[in-house]
């Protein structure tokens, strides 16, 4: 029970909602971007750039609705380095204070928690976009602040561009101006890690995509840059704790 689609205000960011069936922990794969969060248990979280695949593990009918920023540019939402965030899940009130307060009042005015269908707490589904007023309400509040940074850091996205079409960390280097140094500081700063672990992660993304498209590894291994489909299977494990077989969809 999940859905996304992008949000037209901020480019390259993906709004993304879900219901909890309660049946087992979610593996979320790692993807250099950082997310604003909204949980009918939790409340408001930031969800930091991963280095490998979390899990997520929800009670039955919980919601969830999510901003996911685009790489780079979320350090200039919620004001701190991404790899102060990096690997962790931390309340937006650690970040934001009284702001993240006013926050969370917007949202319980504006979106009520919705009956549940005979008592069941999973009745809410994903039939329409749902909590439109939860999404509307986290675009807002992010694009007011990235507007008031004055944007994200351009370079963000330049790196993240050549990296996912699987250019070489020195290549992306001197085509953004930078040495391999201060490359290396800006990606700790803007997604989180160094530039090589960022490459391994859109390029572990790249081959699942081409995967779930129907491509055969062997096949997928070449076009996505690696060595072969054993070199794949190793990176992919590595990444997402799972061999790639396990993140493809299965025939029913």
């Amino acid at each position: 029970m999940y859905r996304e689609e992008p949000v037209a205000t901020i480019r390259g960011a993906v709004r993304w909602a879900s219901v909890s069936r309660g049946d087992g922990a979610v593996r979320v794969l790692p993807d250099g971007c950082l997310d604003l969060l909204w949980s009918s248990r939790a409340g408001l979280l930031v969800a930091g750039p991963d280095r490998n695949a979390h899990l997520s593990v929800s009670v039955p009918g919980e919601r969830w609705v999510g901003l996911r920023l685009p790489p780079g540019s979320g350090p200039a939402v919620f004001g701190v380095p991404a790899d102060e965030l990096r690997d962790q899940r931390v309340p937006l009130a650690d970040l934001w204070g009284p702001s993240a307060a006013d926050l969370a009042d917007h949202i319980a005015a504006a979106d009520p928690p919705p009956a549940s269908a005979g008592g069941n707490p999973a009745a809410p589904a994903l039939g329409g976009w749902p909590a439109p007023s939860i999404a509307a309400a986290l675009e807002e509040v992010a694009l007011g602040r990235l507007r008031a940074a004055g944007g994200p850091d351009p370079i963000g996205a330049r790196v993240a561009a050549r990296l996912a079409a699987g250019a070489t960390v020195a290549a992306t280097a001197a085509e953004v101006g930078l040495g391999a140094r201060a490359l290396h500081r800006r990606s700790q700063l803007l997604f989180g890690y160094g530039p090589k672990t960022l490459a391994r992660i859109l390029r572990m993304r790249r081959a699942l995509d081409l995967a779930r498209a129907g491509a055969p590894l062997a096949e997928v291994a070449a076009l996505a840059g690696y060595a072969d489909q054993a070199h794949l299977t190793r990176e992919v494990k590595e990444l997402a704790g799972v061999p790639p077989t396990r993140l493809l969809p299965t025939d029913a």
